[in-house]
């Protein structure tokens, strides 16, 4: 049996929080290359080409655009030895009522 890991990232806006976790989870085989690679094409064409690992986590057309977490976001993924549930906040606090 695998053990399950939860994680949830939080802290202040523009910290990275959701940039670090997006690359987290890509570098733990969480998502694949080519979705980072779409990701990056996407965020290149608004100008926001450093933004394509916090793309894994930030859904939203708004967050997109304005570049910070508005809603909680969940990803799940396994490793060889765990099963990874993360949680990625938002760190504005006009957002923070979202958690």
């Amino acid at each position: 049996d695998k053990t399950h890991l939860n994680v949830v990232v939080i802290g202040h806006v523009d910290f990275g929080k959701s940039t670090t976790t997006g690359h987290l989870i890509y570098q733990c085989g969480g998502i694949d290359k080519r979705t980072i690679e779409k990701f990056e094409k996407e965020a290149a064409e608004l100008g926001k080409g450093s933004f394509k690992y916090a793309w894994v986590l930030d859904k939203l057309k708004a967050e997109r655009e304005r570049g910070i977490t508005i809603d909680i976001a969940l990803w799940k993924f396994e490793t060889p030895r765990y099963y990874v549930t993360v949680i990625d906040a938002p760190g504005h606090r006009d957002f923070i009522k979202n958690m």
